[in-house]
């Protein structure tokens, strides 16, 4: 769905410039994203870049081999700037012996002959030294019971972080070891475990989820500022970043999960049916009392007590059942029958609610295609007026208010019900905070009906003044509309959900423009070498098991410029032109050499 949206300013000032067709977006300011996204959209064929330029990032700060860096970004997740913290904390001895990365590399000082016999301690067995490999922890053993070790993991999913196999030795291996032993005998696994290594950028990084379209679009979205945000990926699908579910904002994630369950599940149905009927003790079918008596039948035969549920004769007095006594009447039943029943109607008011603007905003979507058809036709008018820029920027509005107002309805249920906030507030604080929120959500409600029965009106068949009427009332609507979802945004924030001791409930902030549409990610594999990687090698130093960084597989020649993920690519790679993030790592190579 289209909710893309302009600015209070942009919206009395828009019709300044001409606007050649409602369906050209390009031309209307208002449907221009807006630049420097910090949403980026890793494809298929930049999910290597991706990598590299945080691999590239560690490597040329701490002056490690790939692997190295790699086995510390898979240890922290793929957080660089956790792992620059740690770094400053605790210093790169400790940095490296909790990610399993050997500091210094262990050389025998009088290395076996290459047809000495060495025996292996896994299999007991003497093999030539040719056939054995030592790790960077200095254990050394046989290959065959190398391979047999890492194809075991490879299969148990565990192939990102295999550990030596020596007793309590936690060091990390060496991925190229890895491949060259496994390849030799299992080709299919080593192509397993270098896609594992490639997709644990995204498997294993918070920062980094695949986008959820079904059929899935091969995309993944990376955010740069706060995970609890609204995302567009580029096939359109609109979701959530933190539980990847449809967009929701108000509602957090754990209110949206409850009210989708508590819709689908019917769960107020079989609340009604548990507190209107009682299940026969034979057949357990639940049976509905139609009559005064208590003695109740089941169709199955089964006679049984409504007070209490349990089997009983059929011989029975209009007190009393006979050979049966479940005690005296209990109140609490009737109170539980209810409460039960309030839940059930205070239930229906939202949803009811939610679903009358929910399928408002389904009609409201088909507006776009009527509109350009009277935008058309006003503009083979003679008229002064020809730009209808105020249309989409209005329908654009509208759009994005509605959704704002339908989900402020679970939004609501959940907030001032018991379900989740019974212990944090009194019933006095809930009540005024429920008066509160529901004034806001009543003039949101009010401008947002206005604004929609404007932008319904056949404004292709008025004259001009009452177009410029028209015009004028949907520009106000919606600046009032946009400013009434963020004082909402606000007041959920800080006054309801800001309030509370739980933390768990976080949402999307409110933005004017709509929805962020992810960019396409743009990396350069250069020398990354920034303001704060400057910083932290003044002070963390070099010494202490540092290795002479390589160049990451793919990566080409680097420049002194540097290039961020957030710039475009500089010249001076490729014969001065741009990298081509679609090309494969070997041509890239081919073209450096």
């Amino acid at each position: 769905m289209e909710d893309c949206l302009g600015s209070d300013d942009e919206y009395y000032y828009s019709d300044q410039d001409s606007l050649d067709g409602i369906e050209n977006e390009d031309s209307d300011p208002q449907w221009i994203p807006p630049k420097g996204t910090t949403t980026k959209v890793i494809t298929k064929e930049s999910l290597l870049s991706a990598q590299k330029e945080d691999l590239r990032r560690v490597m040329d700060l701490l002056f490690l081999r790939e692997h190295h860096a790699r086995t510390l970004l898979i240890h922290y997740r793929w957080d660089v700037e956790k792992l620059f913290a740690v770094l400053v904390e605790k210093g790169k001895p400790c940095l490296f012996s909790e990610a399993g990365v050997s500091l210094v590399e262990h050389e025998d000082l009088d290395p076996p002959l290459p047809n000495s016999p060495v025996m292996c301690a896994i299999c007991i067995e003497d093999v030539p030294s040719v056939d054995t490999t030592k790790m960077d922890c200095g254990h050394c053993f046989c290959n065959s019971c190398w391979t047999e070790h890492f194809v075991v993991k490879i299969n148990e999913g565990q192939s990102k972080r295999i550990k030596c196999m020596a007793h309590k030795c936690n060091a990390i291996c060496d991925e190229s070891v890895v491949r060259n032993l496994v390849s030799k005998r299992h080709p299919h696994l080593a192509e397993k475990f270098d896609r594992f290594l490639l997709e644990s950028y995204i498997e294993d990084n918070k920062r980094v989820k695949w986008c959820p379209s079904t059929p899935h679009c091969g995309n993944a979205i990376r955010v740069e500022d706060d995970e609890f945000c609204e995302i567009e990926c580029t096939c359109g699908l609109q979701f959530c970043f933190s539980c990847l579910s449809q967009a929701h904002s108000p509602c957090s994630c754990l209110m949206w999960e409850l009210w989708t369950k508590k819709c689908r599940d019917e769960s107020e149905t079989v609340n009604w049916i548990t507190v209107h009927t009682k299940p026969c003790p034979k057949c357990h079918k639940p049976v509905e009392k139609n009559g005064g008596c208590n003695l109740v039948s089941c169709i199955c035969g089964q006679a049984f007590c409504w007070l209490c549920g349990g089997a009983t004769g059929r011989d029975h007095t209009w007190s009393s059942i006979a050979g049966h006594s479940c005690g005296r009447y209990k109140e609490d039943k009737e109170q539980n029958a209810e409460r039960a029943k309030r839940d059930l109607y205070r239930y229906m008011h939202y949803h009811n609610r939610y679903k009358a603007h929910t399928d408002s905003f389904k009609l409201e979507s088909n507006l776009k295609e009527s509109i350009q058809k009277k935008v058309a036709v006003s503009e083979e008018k003679d008229s002064r007026l020809r730009d209808f820029s105020w249309v989409n920027n209005g329908l654009s509005r509208l759009f994005r208010s509605r959704r704002v107002l339908s989900y402020s309805y679970p939004f609501a249920f959940y907030m001032f019900g018991e379900e989740l906030f019974k212990d944090e507030m009194t019933k006095e604080e809930r009540e005024i905070k429920q008066h509160l929120f529901e004034d806001q959500q009543q003039q949101l409600e009010e401008n947002v009906e206005k604004l929609s029965k404007f932008l319904e009106a056949p404004f292709d068949d008025y004259n001009e003044n009452e177009v410029m009427d028209i015009r004028m009332q949907v520009i106000n609507l919606s600046a009032i509309t946009d400013t009434l979802c963020q004082k909402m945004y606000d007041c959920i924030e800080s006054d309801l959900l800001g309030s509370l001791q739980l933390g768990i409930h976080n949402i999307a902030p409110y933005k004017s423009k709509g929805i962020e549409k992810a960019s396409e990610l743009t990396v350069c594999w250069v020398n990354k070498a920034n303001n704060v990687d400057k910083d932290l090698r003044l002070h963390c130093g070099t010494s202490g098991g540092s290795t002479e960084p390589e160049q990451p597989s793919g990566s080409g020649s680097s420049d002194e410029s540097g290039c961020s993920s957030r710039k475009r690519a500089r010249k001076g790679a490729l014969g001065g032109g741009f990298f081509d993030l679609n090309l494969p790592a070997e041509v890239i190579d081919k073209s450096d050499s």
